[in-house]
């Protein structure tokens, strides 16, 4: 049976006392709010890029760091070399081959001496060419680095800005949401699951679940098992567990406790996953909402899904059609 209800809510509207005039209805209350998370909800996912962008500069910063360090020990190894293979030709008297040869009492030794002369000038050589690539490969390897430096730091700039946006955005809500008194916050509730209601009902009413029969894979249940497990743990921005989530962090944990690392960030998850049509959905699908896919939540069947909605609410249950759909992706397509 399809999710058609928000609690306290099915089949009923809920109207708000008029406010005074001039004065904010509660409605438009709840918008402005809700708009801010929302905004919140973009600027999370843009921390949570940079920072997962932050890691992967560091981890190339370091494995480059060990190639520098490899690189110079063998530098030294190969100059070693050749200072040794300098060292035997001065001590042969760098005299040429044909005075040598005149000087020699037994010319049978000498010719074996040269041809071990011009193997051992064979091997300076190539050792000097491998001298001369690895120090060319250090200075590559110098050169990227400071590409990943400059690129680590444009990401902690943008994580900063993000982060400066999403305390701001849900600083503001706070404080629109604390000017309610107990009575205004608890109409604001209901408010807040009537637009959902309204918004799943009317999705319904589409058709968009006729087709929709998927069942789980083994994996896609795995991570289903996992995301309900969370229900009513608090929306925490850029959590990722064990105690607190945000709308990624929930669905990147499920999908790896099932056996599937995938993207971060709604959006990449958009971006990165195969996309699926509505009526090829199963359990264990994720569906990406807004236009600018800044949520996302796990669909658990009988068209509901599993998400952290946002700062001040828990992970919960709610309608697959309760916001605005963007796309299905699918983590573990086949």
């Amino acid at each position: 049976m399809a999710i058609l209800s928000a609690p306290g809510l099915a089949g009923t509207a809920f109207a708000a006392p008029e406010p005074a005039p001039g004065a904010k209805s509660l409605e438009q209350v709840r918008k402005e709010i809700e708009e801010l998370y929302r905004q919140a909800g973009t600027a999370t996912d843009a921390y949570n890029q940079a920072e997962t962008e932050t890691r992967r500069q560091s981890d190339q910063i370091v494995s480059l760091a060990k190639q520098i360090a490899a690189g110079q020990d063998r530098i030294t190894v190969l100059k070693n070399r050749a200072g040794a293979a300098a060292r035997a030709q001065y001590r042969s008297g760098g005299l040429p081959p044909g005075a040598q040869l005149a000087m020699s009492r037994d010319p049978g030794q000498f010719l074996d001496g040269a041809d071990r002369l011009r193997q051992g000038e064979k091997a300076t050589a190539g050792v000097l060419s491998e001298l001369n690539k690895t120090q060319a490969d250090l200075q590559q390897y110098a050169k990227d680095a400071t590409a990943h430096w400059q690129t680590l730091e444009a990401n902690r700039v943008k994580q900063e800005a993000a982060k400066k946006q999403i305390e701001d955005k849900i600083k503001a809500a706070e404080e629109l949401e604390s000017k309610l008194e107990a009575e205004e916050k608890a109409r604001l509730l209901q408010l807040e699951q009537e637009a959902q209601y309204q918004a799943q009902k009317a999705w319904l009413n589409t058709g968009a679940l006729k087709d929709v029969k998927g069942a789980a894979t083994e994996a896609g249940a795995q991570a289903v098992r996992f995301a309900t497990a969370q229900i009513g743990k608090p929306y925490v921005w850029g959590a990722e567990g064990p105690d607190s989530f945000d709308c990624s962090g929930l669905t990147s944990k499920a999908w790896l406790a099932a056996g599937r690392n995938i993207p971060r960030t709604s959006q990449e998850q958009l971006r990165l996953l195969p996309k699926i049509a509505l009526k090829d959905m199963r359990p264990g699908d994720l569906i990406i909402y807004f236009d600018d896919a800044s949520h996302v939540g796990m669909y658990v069947g009988d068209g509901a899904m599993v998400h952290a909605p946002r700062p001040g609410r828990n992970v919960t249950i709610a309608g697959a059609g309760s916001m605005p759909i963007k796309a299905v992706v699918r983590p573990d397509a086949r």
